[in-house]
């Protein structure tokens, strides 16, 4: 499976500045006006993993494969962006997919760079996203709950589903989430919330981007958005787009001394992905061998057959049992023979709940 995350924001907080440095690509266009970005903007990224390294240097096969990451990128939103005021709204569709979204607020001062709003107001600024994201939301669900409506005349389960979806419109009415509403069971209307692909209803990361000065400990700026998304029980990353920027093309031995310089231990990139799979509840397996080392990106608490599935299909439908060592004992030991030796290569069912680093041989017949 492969993680997604849509970075959204006002326009000038720094999302494209964010995305050139996260995906180490300069084609975002990053400038000091409203609507810089113009088109949807995606990249796919390794996930930075230490472990995949590890195992590449002791297997030595001839390729090594990270998990990865889609970030997608989108015009500013501004006020009134969901009845087509500025350029975001119509770039919304682009992120009703993604598992995630990065919320980019702007945490520092600089009167060279201009606010949309006239000043730097974090919590202000979060409510003026989720409130249009909220309106696009309203929006989807009115038209899909005309279209039930009509369906209904036919059948009691799309009456009932119609009618659900109008406790789900007053919800939204109230200003409330689509991620606090109750899910009923009834098919036809969880059909209708899969397909519409409801943004208020996914996992938020609030990324506070600060300046240099404030990227080791903060500001008041991001303490006020880290309060928040504690509060709902939400990720949150502080970063300095500016940083991460000026980090890319610099070999990997100098970006450590400029981290070490500014008093942290890691990139933006890795602390947005770490918290993108603790916000979504992931992890990694791996495979390896003389032919590949790969990660695998599944939930955490899937089973063994379910993430021999995402393998290939025909590994979850035939399972029959997997070999499975974990990551510490695979580097503790010369080879896998050796594990196998000493007892710490185990055969496991299909009730195997697989853990983060599990290093995976799956056994099928299909």
């Amino acid at each position: 499976m492969s993680l997604s995350i849509g970075i959204v924001g006002l326009p000038n907080v720094g999302k494209s500045t964010l995305f050139n440095a996260l995906t180490k690509a300069q084609n975002a266009q990053a400038a000091n006006y409203p609507f810089c970005t113009i088109e949807p903007n995606k990249a796919t990224v390794a996930v930075p993993d230490r472990r995949v390294e590890a195992l590449t240097a002791k297997a030595k096969p001839r390729k090594t494969i990270h998990a990865s990451v889609d970030f997608i990128d989108i015009a500013g939103l501004v006020r009134g962006a969901s009845r087509g005021e500025g350029l975001g709204n119509q770039f919304l569709a682009t992120i009703r997919e993604c598992a995630a979204i990065v919320q980019v607020v702007r945490c520092f001062e600089d009167e060279n760079i201009t606010h949309v709003d006239g000043g730097v107001s974090p919590l202000r600024d979060v409510e003026t996203i989720e409130t249009e994201l909220l309106l696009a939301d309203l929006q989807s669900v009115e038209k899909r709950l005309e279209k039930l409506q009509k369906m209904a005349k036919g059948s009691k389960e799309a009456k009932a589903a119609a009618e659900l979806m109008q406790g789900l419109l007053a919800h939204l009415n109230d200003g409330k989430p689509a991620a606090a509403f109750t899910l009923p069971d009834n098919e036809i209307f969880l059909a209708s919330w899969h397909e519409l692909g409801l943004i208020t209803a996914k996992p938020v990361i609030y990324c506070a981007n600060v300046d240099e000065a404030a990227v080791a400990r903060g500001n008041a700026f991001a303490d006020a958005v880290g309060a928040l998304a504690a509060e709902r029980k939400a990720g949150f990353a502080r970063i300095c787009a500016k940083l991460e920027e000026e980090l890319q093309g610099l070999p990997e031995e100098e970006q450590a001394e400029m981290l070490t310089s500014y008093g942290i231990e890691e990139s933006g990139l890795v602390r947005i992905i770490r918290t993108g799979y603790a916000t979504l509840g992931l992890c990694s397996y791996f495979t390896a061998g003389p032919d590949e080392v790969r990660a695998w990106t599944i939930r955490l608490g899937w089973k063994a057959p379910q993430a021999a599935g995402v393998i290939h299909t025909d590994f979850e439908r035939g399972f029959i049992r997997a070999e499975v060592i974990s990551f510490e004992d695979y580097m503790s030991h010369e080879n896998e023979a050796a594990c196998r030796a000493d007892g710490v290569l185990r055969v496991e069912g299909k009730d195997y709940v697989v853990r983060d680093g599990d290093v995976m041989h799956f056994l099928f017949n299909v």
